[in-house]
C-alpha cells in the first residue's frame, strides 16, 4: 500500500475530508476511487459518492472480495445517512459475512451497526435489541463506537428508559472525544439534549402539562391509567391494551379519559369518534355497539358505565386516568416528527420508517409544502423532502480501518 493512500485513510479516520481528496483527486486507481467515495459522502455529496464506491467495487480484482465488501458497507452507510431505507439489507449482512470470515473484525462490526442503526430508523426495536444483545462493540474505533452508543441510547428513548439512555449518551460523549471530530460530538450533543426536552402533554382533569422524557417514565411506572394518544394503546404499568387498529374505539377512549372522573356527552363522543355533526338515532346505535366492543377491550383495566347523558370510564382501583398526547397534534404530525431529524427523506423511506403507503405519504408531503411546513429538493426519483431552513451537521461518515486490500 503507497504512503498517499495510507495518508488518505488516516486522514479519512479524523473526519479530514478534504485532507483525504488533496492526497488520492487526481487518481483513479480502486484504493484511491474508494477513499474519494467515502471523503465525498463525508462532505454531503452522496450521489457523486455512490458512483464512485461503485467504480470502485469494480475495479478491485475478483480476488479482493475484503476490498469490495468495504466498499458496500460504505455504501450502507451512504444509504442509513441519505434516508435510502430501500437499499437491500441482504447485501450487506452478505458484505458483513465476508468481513468476518476474513478476519477483518473492525468492518464487520461497523457493517453490525450500520444494521442496527437501519431497524431502529424503522423501528424494528426487537430486532435492533437482539442484535445489539450479542454485539461487540469492542473492536470499534472511537468515532464508530460513538455511533453505536447513539444507536444504543436511542432504543433506550423509544423504550422510555432514560438511566440506560443516559449511560449510552456518556459512553458516546468519551468515544467522540477520544475520536476528535467536531461533527460527531455536535450530534451527540444533541441527542442529549433531546432527553431534557418536551416529549409529550399530560392531559388530566382538564389541565394540560408538558413532560420530559424522564416525567414520561415516572407516570408509566406510576399506576395510573394511561390512554397513550402517541401509540394508541390504554395501559396500566406492564398491562397494555393496543387499540392501534381499532381508531374508532381509541377516539372514544381518549374522549372518556379526558373527561374522567365526570363522564362524556353523547354528543362529545359522537362528534369525536365518528365526526357526525347532527347525530340520528343510527349514530347513537353505533355508539352504543362501539362503547360494548370498547368496554369488553379495557375489561382488564377499567369499567365503562352509562350516565344519564353519556358514559363515563373509571379505572380498577379508583386508580387516576391521564391522557399523553404527543407534544403537538398537527394534521401530517408524523412525517413532520421523522423530518425534524434535519436529514433529507425520500417519500419511500418516509414510508417504510411510518408503514404506510407511499401514496399516503406523498399526499402529505403535498399538502405540508403547500402550507410551508416542508420543502422539496430534486426531481422524480431523487426528490428529498426537509423542514425548512436546514440547520446542523450530517451524520459522520467513517469506514474503519483503510478501504484497500491489506
Amino acid at each position: 500500500m503507497d504512503s498517499l493512500i495510507v495518508a488518505a485513510a488516516q486522514a479519512l479516520a479524523s473526519g479530514d475530508a478534504l485532507g483525504a481528496m488533496k492526497r488520492v483527486a487526481l487518481r483513479d486507481d480502486a484504493p484511491a476511487l474508494a477513499l474519494r467515495g467515502i471523503a465525498m459522502a463525508q462532505l454531503g455529496d452522496f450521489d457523486r459518492a455512490k458512483a464512485l464506491l461503485k467504480s470502485a467495487a469494480r475495479a478491485f480484482g475478483p480476488r479482493e472480495t475484503v476490498a469490495r465488501a468495504r466498499c458496500i458497507v460504505a455504501e450502507a452507510e451512504i444509504a442509513l445517512v441519505s434516508r435510502d431505507l430501500g437499499w437491500p439489507e441482504k447485501v450487506l449482512e452478505t458484505a458483513r459475512a465476508v468481513l468476518d470470515r476474513h478476519g477483518d473484525r473492525i468492518n464487520a462490526a461497523h457493517a453490525r451497526n450500520l444494521q442496527i442503526r437501519r431497524l431502529l430508523l424503522v423501528g424494528h426495536l426487537d430486532e435492533a435489541e437482539r442484535l445489539v444483545a450479542k454485539f461487540d462493540s469492542s473492536p470499534l474505533p472511537p468515532a464508530a463506537r460513538a455511533s453505536h452508543e447513539l444507536a444504543v441510547a436511542g432504543i433506550a428513548i423509544r423504550r422510555i428508559r432514560t438511566a440506560p439512555a443516559r449511560a449510552a449518551l456518556v459512553r458516546a460523549a468519551e468515544a467522540a472525544r477520544k475520536a476528535g471530530i467536531p461533527a460527531l460530538s455536535v450530534e451527540v450533543r444533541d441527542a442529549t439534549h433531546a432527553l431534557e426536552v418536551p416529549v409529550a402533554r399530560l392531559l388530566t382533569r382538564g389541565t394540560e402539562r408538558l413532560l420530559s422524557l424522564g416525567e414520561v417514565e415516572v407516570l408509566l411506572s406510576s399506576g395510573a391509567l394511561v390512554v397513550d394518544a402517541s401509540r394508541n394503546v390504554v395501559r396500566r404499568g406492564n398491562d397494555i391494551v393496543s387499540l392501534a387498529s381499532r381508531p374508532v374505539l381509541f377516539a372514544l377512549a381518549r374522549v372518556l379519559a379526558e373527561a374522567a372522573p365526570a363522564d362524556a356527552s353523547r354528543e362529545t363522543l359522537l362528534s369525536h369518534a365518528f365526526r357526525a355533526r347532527h347525530a340520528d338515532e343510527s349514530h347513537r346505535a353505533r355508539l352504543r355497539v362501539e362503547i360494548g366492543r370498547l368496554r369488553a377491550a379495557l375489561e382488564p383495566l377499567a369499567d365503562i358505565g352509562a350516565t344519564a347523558r353519556g358514559f363515563a370510564l373509571t379505572a380498577h382501583g379508583k386508580r387516576d386516568i391521564v391522557v399523553l398526547a404527543p407534544p403537538i397534534e398537527a394534521e401530517h404530525a408524523p412525517v413532520l416528527a421523522l423530518l425534524a431529524d434535519g436529514e433529507a427523506w425520500s417519500s419511500s423511506a418516509l414510508a417504510i420508517a411510518l408503514g404506510i403507503s407511499p401514496r399516503t405519504v406523498q399526499r402529505a408531503l403535498d399538502g405540508l409544502a403547500n402550507s410551508g411546513k416542508v420543502q422539496g429538493v430534486g426531481n422524480g426519483r431523487a426528490r428529498r423532502w426537509m423542514m425548512p431552513p436546514v440547520v446542523g451537521f450530517p451524520t459522520t461518515l467513517l469506514l474503519p480501518g483503510p478501504l484497500p486490500s491489506d
